[in-house]
């Protein structure tokens, strides 16, 4: 482990995780931010853009092209889908791990990819070197790893809701339905029509059915852990609020079950897992808020025979910024707890 601090850049601070990112790299012990990217901000001050950050990260905002010759140890790539590729092409010889916050490469093909996201992928030598970076199922290959693709905010919740299950192959094959609410920052920082105040507020409205493109990675990621072919019913909703997502999984188990083998199973798979929190009442997202944490709450219904289990994540956070310097504390040989030990916000 290194004396001085490790010095990292945030590429693409434009948007919420780019904010995000730098708000909890600005406060972690070992982390020297050295540079923060924007393209079409380039020549303001950080704090310009983002005013929480007034006297506290007041760097200039620069173009991408400073990286080039940079001395860095980490580099985070906070960009849409389809852009990322390119620059972790253009640095894969860099000496430096990269983060890649994006979908670029989640998925174990370019293939499928391309089927998923409609874009051609233009490094598709990066599949080969990619942990998919979820460090309760993946912290020995992250531990190893110079390329982590960061999971997505629905496939993290999605994905820790039901781990337990799928590791000891405990569910009924095509039985897994998961039906996920987000808030609108999962949308990202650019307004739409969708996102628009008025058609959010007060409103509830189930989107991308039946083919959103998270569907893929949560079926991947679980067929995986259960050594299986895994297919999941899911269906995203957006919900008025600024973020938090809740994940309602439903699933029919292959043996027998109860309530307190369903809770054990759960402890036991994440007793060593510091922020999964399994706790005995349904949680709400405001219960993690502004955290690192995510809570699961499984439930055992005797009368219909189902597996029901919650999870609530700050999608912002858990389902991105603060998964990412996570990934990077394992990478870097840091206590994997560094930088991330803040207390969930309520109310």
């Amino acid at each position: 482990m290194k004396t001085s601090k490790y010095k990292v850049a945030i590429v693409g601070a434009s948007g919420f995780t780019g904010s995000e990112l730098t708000r909890l790299l600005a406060g972690h012990p070992d982390i020297e931010i050295a540079h923060i990217t924007s393209e079409s901000h380039a020549g303001k001050a950080f704090s310009e853009l983002h005013p929480q950050f007034f006297q506290i990260v007041d760097l200039p905002l620069e173009k991408a092209t400073v990286i080039d010759d940079a001395e860095l140890d980490v580099i985070f790539l906070a960009l849409p889908h389809g852009v990322s590729m390119d620059f972790v092409k253009r640095w894969k010889n860099k000496n430096a791990k990269i983060i890649d916050l994006s979908g670029d490469f989640r998925l174990s093909s370019p293939k499928i990819y391309e089927s998923w996201y409609g874009k051609d992928h233009t490094f598709e030598e990066g599949f080969g070197s990619a942990v998919y970076g979820l460090p309760e199922l993946k912290a020995e290959e992250v531990k190893e790893s110079n390329l982590i693709a960061n999971p997505g905010c629905y496939p993290t919740a999605s994905i820790l809701s039901v781990a337990p299950l799928f590791a000891a192959d405990l569910i009924e094959e095509g039985s897994l339905i998961i039906d996920a609410k987000s808030g609108l920052t999962g949308a990202g920082i650019k307004a739409s029509a969708t996102t628009h105040f008025s058609n959010v507020n007060d409103n509830f409205k189930a989107y991308g059915v039946g083919v959103h493109r998270h569907t893929v990675e949560i079926e991947e990621q679980l067929s995986n852990l259960s050594g299986g072919k895994v297919r999941v019913q899911f269906t995203p909703h957006l919900i008025p609020a600024d973020r938090g997502i809740l994940v309602t999984a439903y699933a029919k188990p292959r043996q027998e079950m109860d309530s307190h083998k369903l809770v054990e199973i759960y402890q036991d798979f994440y007793r060593d897992k510091p922020f999964v929190r399994v706790r005995k009442n349904v949680p709400s997202i405001k219960d993690v808020r502004g955290s690192h944490y995510c809570d699961v709450f499984p439930f055992w219904d005797k009368r219909t025979e189902r597996i029901i289990s919650i999870a609530v994540i700050d999608n912002l956070l858990k389902g991105a910024a603060s998964e990412a310097v996570h990934n990077m504390n394992l990478m870097l040989g840091l206590n994997e707890q560094s930088g991330l030990n803040q207390i969930p916000l309520r109310p």
